[in-house]
Order: structure tokens, then C-alpha cells, then sequence
């Protein structure tokens, strides 16, 4: 079975992440399974909207698979991995069509980013959105995600959610503007969307999603060190091998 799955009917397209037993643990093929949409996504009106969700109910994606990690040798690998990744991010963002995301349950990691990069996000009540590396994995985010985060909350909440490392739930994050709507079923409500948004004046969308993203796009800012600082540690090595032991880790702050 595919890891993810790509439909169109009605106009509108269904990006699904289908790894449920997994929580939709991310693979690299199911980041580049949604960059290639995005990135192919035609403008002759045959697809006038996208929703990206994740089958099962439990999550719409818990962040990369830690798995890819263990490749990680040398800092070159650490900043290929975080390359790779803004290029999907960014294909997310530039999606000539709206899209939208319908989250249900847990939001994590390379997920949230996926959501934040969206242009709507709809969640249920069971939402749980964050970056918990400061617990978990021990790795960081590359300066154009936190720059797409602080599109939504200050730096400072930003701060404080990176640093506690804790997961926001679904009223907290309608009210920091993570995500911009509650609803029992989260796909039923992105497809009543999908197709209000389907009447409208697909050049006006596009427009106007492509001059903000201009404008909200961040000023290149060097993160090299930071990103060899997190990933090229024992920390992070240390990280990934309890949470796939089910254990806590043993941080060293080296």
C-alpha cells in the first residue's frame, strides 16, 4: 500500500498521508509525494483547491519518521536533510491553488510545518500542535520555519513553545492563530470549504497567496552552525535511539 494517497474529484484535490499504524510518521516519500502535487499542480481550473489530511483519525502527521536519522553521519547530511525539507515547505507555500489542511489529533514536528505552511488549517478537538525536539529528539528547526511560525504567534510564544517543548491544544491554538477553525469533522468542513473557495476568482487567490508569501518571506539568515550544533550531537543520536526504545533520554548538552 502507498504511504500516501492523491485524488481529484469535483474540482478538488485530496492529498492524504496513509501511514495510520504510524501516526503518519513522515517519510521522504511522502514529503516528496506532496511536493510533487503542489509543485504539478495545474492552473486550468481543473483543480481549484487542495486539502492535505492524514488517514486513521489519530493524527494528521507526528513529524519525519526518526528512522531516516540513523543515515546521519556528517554535518553535510544534517543540512541536506533540512534543504530537502524547506524545498517541500516550500512547494506547500507556493501551491498556485488554496490549500487547505484538515487536521485530526496529533500535529508534530515536520506535520506542523506541513500545516503551517498551508494557507488554512481546520482541526477537531483532540488537536495536539508542536515541536517537542527540546524532549524528544534533541534536533532544532532551520530559521525559515520558525520565520513561517512567527507568521501566526510572536517570537516570543514561539520561544516559549520551543523551549517547554509542550504540545498546544485545539482552543489555545485557534487563539494564537496556529490554526483558523474548530469543527467536529475536520474534512467534512475542509471540503464545505474547498468548495466555497471554488467559486471564487482563482487569479485573485493566487495573488494574493503569492504577495504575502513575498511578503512574510524571511531575510537569508545563516543557521549552519546551528543546525551542525543539534544534529551532528550525541544528544540527538542519544534522542532518537530512546524515543525508538520507547525510554527517556539521558541529554548530555554535547
Amino acid at each position: 500500500m502507498s504511504e500516501f494517497s492523491y485524488a481529484v474529484t469535483g474540482g478538488v484535490g485530496r492529498f492524504t498521508f496513509q501511514r495510520p499504524e504510524a501516526r503518519n510518521a513522515l517519510t521522504y516519500a511522502m514529503y516528496e509525494g506532496l511536493r510533487d502535487v503542489c509543485r504539478e499542480m495545474p492552473t486550468d481550473g481543473s483543480v481549484k483547491a487542495l486539502i492535505v489530511s492524514g488517514a486513521g483519525g489519530k493524527a494528521f502527521a507526528a513529524g519525519t519518521d526518526m528512522t531516516q536519522f540513523r543515515a546521519f553521519a556528517t554535518p553535510a547530511d544534517a543540512h541536506a536533510y533540512e534543504e530537502r525539507m524547506e524545498v517541500v515547505f516550500d512547494a506547500v507555500e507556493r501551491c498556485p491553488v488554496p490549500t487547505i489542511a484538515a487536521i485530526t489529533g496529533a500535529c508534530t514536528g515536520g506535520g506542523a510545518s506541513i500545516a503551517a505552511a498551508c494557507d488554512l488549517r481546520i482541526t477537531d478537538r483532540g488537536l495536539k500542535f508542536g515541536f517537542p525536539m527540546a524532549r524528544t529528539l534533541g534536533n532544532c528547526l532551520a530559521v525559515t520555519n520558525l520565520a513561517r511560525l512567527c507568521q501566526f504567534v510572536s517570537p516570543a510564544r514561539v520561544k516559549e513553545l520551543l523551549l517547554t517543548a509542550r504540545l498546544v491544544g485545539a482552543e489555545e491554538a485557534l487563539a494564537l492563530g496556529l490554526v483558523t477553525e474548530i469543527a467536529d469533522d475536520p474534512l467534512a468542513r475542509a471540503e464545505e470549504l474547498a468548495e466555497t473557495l471554488s467559486a471564487h476568482a482563482p487569479l485573485t487567490m493566487r495573488a494574493s497567496k503569492e504577495a504575502l508569501r513575498r511578503m512574510m518571506k524571511a531575510a537569508p539568515v545563516d543557521d549552519a552552525d546551528l543546525i551542525e550544533l543539534c544534529y551532528m550531537s550525541a544528544d540527538f543520536r542519544e534522542g532518537m535511539e530512546a524515543f525508538l526504545a520507547k525510554r527517556p533520554p539521558q541529554w548530555r548538552g554535547a
